[in-house]
């Protein structure tokens, strides 16, 4: 009977040593989703853990990588006349080519679920006829309808495909009317999921 014991406790052991030896040994699980146009992947090879809101990633980084976009191209009234205001040297290109990179690979992070204001901020929320919505008010449409909220993040990163393309060509007209598609990709989100209470808008929310 210890015999029999003996060789049923070794035969566990290696059953538990094959398993842990499979598990070591298997492959990493795919996270690789098909891309938009099917002709590629995109691998996943770790978490994503935000620190941020959403407030504070527009504030520190797909802002001021518009700003770069909106301040590349426009047009000053000054004593001597109009003066325009383009991108001319390899340095402004490429400064504009930071402001379009910056902002498409830093708006497929607001596809990561995380707060959408720091703690404690309420947005201008509180009060009669408060014309912005409450962070737990944004997070409510957008997990309603996480189709739509996807496809706001693609208008704005189309537009910073469009400008990449532009810094390519280095064709001022073009950058700026890339610059007005991206004012309307913007004002197209921030009308739905920020301030849609805003009277003082002339348009509805889409």
């Amino acid at each position: 009977m210890a015999g029999f014991s003996h060789r049923l406790i070794v035969l566990i052991a290696l059953v538990l040593f094959a398993s842990l030896a499979t598990s070591v040994c298997a492959p990493a699980p795919d996270r690789s989703t098909s891309t938009a146009s099917g002709t590629g992947r995109t691998v996943l090879l770790g978490e994503l853990t935000p620190v941020v809101s959403v407030k504070e990633l527009m504030g520190h980084m797909i802002d001021p990588a518009a700003d770069i976009i909106f301040d590349s191209v426009y047009t000053d009234s000054t004593a001597k006349g109009i003066v325009e205001h383009k991108p001319v040297t390899e340095e402004d290109w490429e400064k504009v080519e930071t402001g379009a990179i910056t902002l498409i690979e830093g708006i497929e992070l607001l596809k990561v679920v995380r707060p959408f204001a720091p703690a404690g901020d309420v947005n201008q929320s509180v009060g009669p006829n408060a014309p912005e919505l409450s962070p737990a008010q944004i997070s409510e449409k957008v997990m309603k309808d996480p189709v739509l909220w996807n496809a706001k993040i693609q208008a704005l990163r189309n537009v910073g495909l469009e400008v990449l393309d532009v810094v390519k060509k280095k064709d001022a007209e073009k950058l700026f009317n890339a610059g007005s598609d991206l004012d309307e990709a913007c004002e197209g989100c921030h009308v739905v999921y920020w301030y849609p209470n805003d009277k003082s808008l002339s348009r509805t929310a889409p």
